[in-house]
């Protein structure tokens, strides 16, 4: 007897009359029961978005797969299909800040995220008794500009062998070379203050207090070769007032990193999001 697997594609391509029926048909004509439909239309572009999640029975998750992918690829539609019983591997990158690691692997070991954590790399030693405290692996990667070529050279032999299919800047102050990302080729999740482009560079938080700010907010979006120029996942914001002082404005940039960074992972986990160009759509 054949076990049921669930399956979820995220597709999109030129909009087109019936999309929607023939997606539906395809399962149901293999005897599939949709659990959750959701789509989208660009008006602008006129480019059709959808997710669809069905319990599959025919007992070839990976068979089914490459057939919807098929399928769509015939409707003018690119799919991405994963199959829900798989948990992805991800690594942590971190520097010296620890609320968004602890934050972060708290929220794993709740079971919060369809994937889980198998290692941490960090340029600093500082967060290494913790890692080992949440029972993972911590590799201690220093870079410098003489270096930063053969560290991160380093650091794909270890995300290789650790088998991640995902990575987590959690406040790691270092910047990833195009080179990198490119040889990596798979998703990277960065976590950063909105304050760019108005304060950039150092103490931002500082900046923002001096010029009287009244909102400051958080930002997670996948790493491409431009800094802090990649598709944007998750956004939120915190209201100020001229009584929070720079420290204040510190500690709630800081909950909202947490939080945000910590939905976009979830998201990304839950194969939410589809990257269109240079932003998302997330299927929330």
């Amino acid at each position: 007897m054949n076990t049921p697997t669930t399956l979820v594609a995220l597709l999109h391509g030129p909009d087109q009359p019936g999309l929607v029926a023939k997606t539906a048909g395809w399962i149901f004509a293999r005897q599939g029961n949709i659990l959750h439909a959701d789509q989208h239309r660009d008006m602008e572009a006129n480019e059709f978005f959808q997710r669809i999640e069905w319990v599959s029975v025919g007992g070839d998750a990976s068979g089914e797969i490459e057939e919807f992918r098929v399928f769509a690829a015939s409707l003018g539609m690119r799919a991405r299909v994963a199959c829900l019983s798989h948990r992805p591997k991800g690594a942590l990158f971190v520097s010296k800040a620890d609320h968004c690691f602890h934050d972060l692997l708290l929220r794993g070991k709740a079971g919060e995220f369809a994937g889980e954590f198998t290692c941490v790399i960090s340029n600093h030693t500082d967060l290494a008794g913790a890692a080992r405290h949440y029972g993972l692996t911590f590799h201690h990667v220093p870079v410098t500009v003489e270096t930063k070529a053969a560290a991160e050279a380093r650091q794909l032999e270890l995300l290789r062998a650790s088998g991640a299919e995902f990575v987590v800047l959690a406040r790691y102050m270092q910047v990833l070379s195009a080179d990198f990302l490119g040889k990596y080729g798979q998703p990277v999740i960065n976590i950063h203050h909105s304050f760019l482009p108005a304060f950039a560079g150092g103490r931002p938080y500082h900046q923002a207090h001096e010029r009287g700010v009244k909102l400051i907010g958080a930002t997670a979006h996948y790493a491409t070769a431009v800094l802090d120029d990649g598709p944007i996942i998750q956004q939120d914001v915190a209201r100020v007032t001229h009584r929070h002082s720079v420290d204040d404005l510190i500690r709630k940039g800081r909950d909202l990193e947490k939080s945000v960074l910590a939905q976009a992972v979830r998201w990304h986990l839950d194969n939410r999001i589809l990257v269109y160009g240079n932003k998302t759509v997330v299927f929330d």
